[in-house]
């Protein structure tokens, strides 16, 4: 199970490190009501990783049940090829967009319009930033085939993709205690670590999907040629 979390890691690490999600979390702490926002915020994006999990789950548990093991080993390096991909031209397209806004005094028009939600409509967004990004989808997706591919049974692979799911919240979990605990203390430093993230965010996201694109169209190629040779 060490080995299948090991290999599972990098998905987790760059499902998580795209600063977009934890700089949603800070803006709606720092609107009226936030707290309940922000947990409803995350509780929404966390329903739907779960919700893919139960209903992609059951599509590879099939292959796994029949032993189609040819069919199997394809999986998780197919995946892994296409994340690969998806994250290199993402990081190609925003190198080559232009710089960050030095300063952050100019926040898209939909960052200014988080503070007028209402709880409910804090939740549907996280169901959709989840629901219409491809990038998460392929992560969900390559973390399901990680998982499959090594076989581990059904309690160890649910106990897995739930780790998988906790592991992509490790950025917003501790501002969202910290505001619980101590909001005063807190919402100077929150600020600070928001407008830090929407400063760099062009810079972050480049980053990690040409490090992480490079990294999974590695592990993917040469798990296909791996079969192919077999």
């Amino acid at each position: 199970m060490s080995d299948v979390f090991i290999d599972l890691l990098p998905v987790i690490l760059a499902a998580t490190l795209a600063p977009i999600y934890p700089i949603i979390v800070l803006l709606l702490l720092q609107s009226e009501r936030g707290l309940g926002k922000a947990i409803a915020f995350v509780t929404g994006a966390v329903a739907v990783r779960l919700v893919q999990g139960v209903i992609f789950g059951l599509v590879f548990a099939p292959a796994v049940d029949a032993e189609t093991a040819a069919g199997l080993e394809l999986i998780g390096p197919t995946l892994l090829t296409l994340l690969g991909v998806l994250l290199l031209v993402m990081g190609v397209k925003k190198w080559r967009k232009g710089g960050d806004d030095e300063d952050g005094s100019t926040p898209p028009a939909w960052m200014s319009a988080l503070s007028d939600m209402t709880v409910l409509k804090a939740a549907g967004s996280g169901v959709l930033v989840i629901l219409l990004a491809v990038k998460q989808w392929v992560f969900t997706l390559s973390a399901i085939g990680v998982i499959e591919e090594a076989r581990p049974g059904m309690a160890a692979g649910v106990g897995l993709y739930l780790l998988f799911t906790l592991g992509t919240q490790i950025l917003v979990v501790p501002p969202i205690l910290a505001f619980a605990i101590a909001p005063q203390r807190s919402a100077a430093p929150l600020r600070r670590a928001q407008g830090w993230l929407q400063r760099h965010n062009r810079v972050i996201v480049a980053t990690v999907s040409l490090v992480f694109g490079l990294f999974f169209l590695y592990r993917g190629i040469t798990g296909l040629l791996a079969f192919r040779v077999m």
